[in-house]
């Protein structure tokens, strides 16, 4: 089994920067997950990210999580559990306005370490973007124009923590899905491992590495790209012992973003057996995608056609 990418882009304005673009492409292509080493996030940062992250769910979570298994039986269950899953959680949100003030429980040193984090995870992603548009053979700006709409980019964390589980094999951390949005950018625990991608028919497991952060590709870069590059099924597994910290941050397009293939990647062949993905609007797709998050992607892009060809869409609104 070949190798899960770790690709470090401490050299990508250098000399060693063709070289980084190609192993983007090929992670891209190839797994839509890649790990990124020396990714310009102070590691002093992540360290505090992490230990508030665990204090705060100490403090704050566990109890509601051990009274919320109790009141379901979960601990006791005998047969596998498909509508839940069994991780602790809580969402930020940074883009368009931040909610980071309004969150109960968060201490005020929490809360400017989390803005902070989530500045500098704004950056990385605008910049991945630009490197993506580089290889895609787009203008340099594309993405993000393309992920803009009228109130620029959604951004939000995920900030959840997967305790010990006693059935594993009955109830899943997450249940299998592909993300819906933009890019997805993953700080997760580097002891506890839990999250599998789907590679060639085979679940695999993403390594848990420090300081690293884990890149995979949503929904709207699948259609962006017309498919060249593809959003993946990813879960996580349940552990026996240990919990794990997983932080994800959802760069997306704004909620009234007009989402289509990029006219440059659209080739005369695809056109002509009409493989063409819909285009839309961002938020009617998350309508959709929340009613069907755990089920196949496929159905959620031909039912996106049917409204296209009843909906007369405008111009990509941009800023």
């Amino acid at each position: 089994m070949e190798n899960f990418p770790v690709i470090s882009l401490e050299k990508v304005n250098g000399e060693e920067r063709k070289t980084i673009l190609e192993q983007i492409k090929d992670a891209c292509e190839n797994w839509g997950f890649f790990e990124l080493v020396n990714h310009g996030i102070p590691h002093e940062l992540l360290d505090t990210v992490e230990r508030m992250t665990k204090e705060h769910y100490r403090k704050c979570m566990e109890q509601r999580f051990k009274e919320l298994v109790a009141s379901k039986g979960l601990d006791a269950v005998q047969a596998e559990v498909n509508d839940m899953d069994w991780e602790s959680t809580f969402h930020l949100r940074h883009l368009p306005a931040s909610n980071i003030s309004e969150l109960p429980d968060l201490d005020d040193e929490y809360r400017k370490v989390m803005k902070e984090f989530a500045q500098k995870l704004e950056k990385l992603a605008e910049e991945l973007l630009d490197l993506l548009c580089e290889n895609l053979g787009l203008e340099k700006g594309y993405l993000k124009k393309a992920f803009y709409g009228s109130k620029g980019p959604t951004f939000g964390t995920k900030v959840s923590n997967y305790p010990p589980c006693p059935k594993p094999d009955l109830i899943k951390g997450l249940r299998a899905h592909t993300d819906a949005g933009g890019i997805i950018l993953l700080f997760q625990d580097d002891k506890v491992s839990g999250l599998q991608l789907l590679k060639d028919g085979q679940w695999i497991d993403v390594p848990p590495m420090r300081h690293s952060i884990v890149i995979n590709l949503g929904d709207q870069l699948e259609v962006i790209t017309n498919g060249k590059y593809k959003s993946v099924l990813h879960r996580v597994i349940a552990q026996t012992d240990g919990t794990r910290m997983s932080i994800a941050s959802f760069y997306n397009p704004g909620s009234d973003a007009v989402i289509y293939p990029a006219p440059n990647l659209v080739e005369k062949e695809a056109e002509e057996k009409n493989q063409v993905y819909p285009k839309f609007v961002f938020e009617d797709y998350m309508k959709l995608y929340s009613a069907v998050k755990f089920q196949a992607k496929e159905p959620r892009f031909e039912a996106m056609k049917e409204v296209e060809a009843t909906v007369k869409l405008g111009p990509i609104a941009t800023a």
